[in-house]
C-alpha cells in the first residue's frame, strides 16, 4: 500500500474511534448483514426449490407469481419502511420487518395451495422490503458523515468498474481502468 492510499483510508482525526465504538460499530454492521444475508438466502433457497414445490403443490401454471409477489411487495414497500423509518425509528421498524419476515417465511413453509404460497410470499416481500432499506439507513445512521464520506467514493469506484472488471460490453464498460478490454 502506498503512503497516499494509506492516508486517504484513515478516518480524519475529529472522527477516530474508541475500541468501545469501533466495536459497537462492528457488531452493528454485523447484525445489519445477518439480516440482508437472511433474505438473499431466502432469495436463493426459493429459487432453486420452486420448481418441486409448485410441482408439489400442483401449480406449475402459477410458478412465476411466487417469485413476482415477492418483488412487486418488496419494491413497493421500500420507500414506506424508508419513510416511516425516518418518522418514527429505524430500529423498530428495521426489528418488526425482521418479524413480517419471518412470519411470511413459516406461513410460506406451511402453505398447502400455490394461492398460499404465492399470498404468503407476498407477505415475506413486504418484510424483505424493510429489511433492504433499513439496513441501509441504519448504516448510514452508524457511520459519522465523514468516515461514510471516505468510504462511498470507494463503493461508487466498485460499482462502476466491476461490470469492466468482469468482461462487460466493451461499448458499455470504457470507464477508468478499463483499457485492457478488446472487442469481442
Amino acid at each position: 500500500m502506498t503512503d497516499e492510499l494509506a492516508d486517504a483510508l484513515e478516518a480524519p482525526p475529529e472522527h477516530e474511534f474508541s475500541p468501545e465504538e469501533h466495536r459497537r460499530i462492528l457488531v452493528i454492521l454485523f447484525a445489519l448483514m445477518l439480516g440482508m444475508f437472511l433474505a438473499a438466502l431466502d432469495q436463493t433457497i426459493v429459487a432453486t426449490a420452486l420448481p418441486t414445490i409448485a410441482g408439489d403443490l400442483h401449480g406449475l401454471n402459477h410458478l412465476s407469481w411466487v417469485v413476482t409477489a415477492y418483488l412487486i411487495c418488496s419494491t413497493i414497500s421500500l420507500p414506506l419502511w424508508g419513510k416511516f423509518g425516518d418518522l418514527y425509528g429505524r430500529k423498530n421498524f428495521f426489528q418488526i420487518s425482521i418479524i413480517i419476515f419471518l412470519i411470511g417465511s413459516m406461513l410460506s413453509g406451511l402453505s398447502h395451495t400455490m394461492v398460499e404460497l404465492i399470498a404468503c410470499r407476498a407477505i415475506q416481500g413486504i418484510g424483505a422490503g424493510g429489511l433492504m432499506v433499513g439496513s441501509q439507513a441504519i448504516i448510514g445512521d452508524v457511520i459519522v458523515g465523514a468516515t461514510w464520506a471516505t468510504l462511498a467514493p470507494s463503493s461508487a469506484s466498485q460499482a462502476s468498474s466491476g461490470p469492466s472488471r468482469a468482461g462487460g460490453s466493451p461499448s458499455t464498460s470504457r470507464g477508468a481502468g478499463s483499457s485492457t478490454l478488446t472487442s469481442r
